[in-house]
């Protein structure tokens, strides 16, 4: 008796490992990015848990970076040619795509080719400076704040 072949995983049968390959990063600033485009994502712009976390992590100095995290949120719907996905805010690992939003926000200040190179690749654009400004004022303001972002 032969063995069948084995298929390929479909999207049905993928595992969590396969969907969400990263754990969630051990900085607090950028777990703090994290749940707020993941719940700006799911829930719009305006979301109330996002700005409460926003005022938690940043207290009276928290208008900046909740304006320029959503302006960043804002240009990346907006420029995006490829869907980018998100995990729900309470899950303990994350996607490709969050990942990938990460370490462009850490590297924005200091690595801005890189940057430039993994956020076109993300949106499907061949030119993302204007999402890349986005990016690195949000990066500025978090470590402005006393909060830099590492991935």
């Amino acid at each position: 008796m032969t063995a069948a072949p084995m298929s390929p995983p479909t999207p049905t049968t993928m595992t969590h490992a396969a969907l969400l390959p990263h754990g969630v990063p051990p900085c607090h600033n950028a777990r703090l990015a994290l749940f707020a485009m993941r719940r700006m994502g799911a829930s719009g712009l305006t979301d109330a848990p996002a700005t409460n976390a926003m005022i938690n992590g940043f207290g009276e100095s928290f208008r900046r970076p909740l304006v320029l995290m959503r302006a960043f949120m804002a240009d990346l719907a907006s420029a995006a040619q490829n869907p980018i996905s998100i995990a729900p805010c309470c899950c303990g690992r994350m996607t490709s795509a969050e990942n990938t939003l990460l370490v462009i926000l850490a590297r924005a200040e200091t690595s801005s080719d890189s940057a430039h190179l993994l956020l076109a690749d993300l949106l499907g654009l061949r030119h993302a400076d204007g999402v890349l400004a986005s990016a690195t004022a949000v990066a500025q303001a978090f470590a402005d704040a006393g909060r830099p972002i590492a991935a």
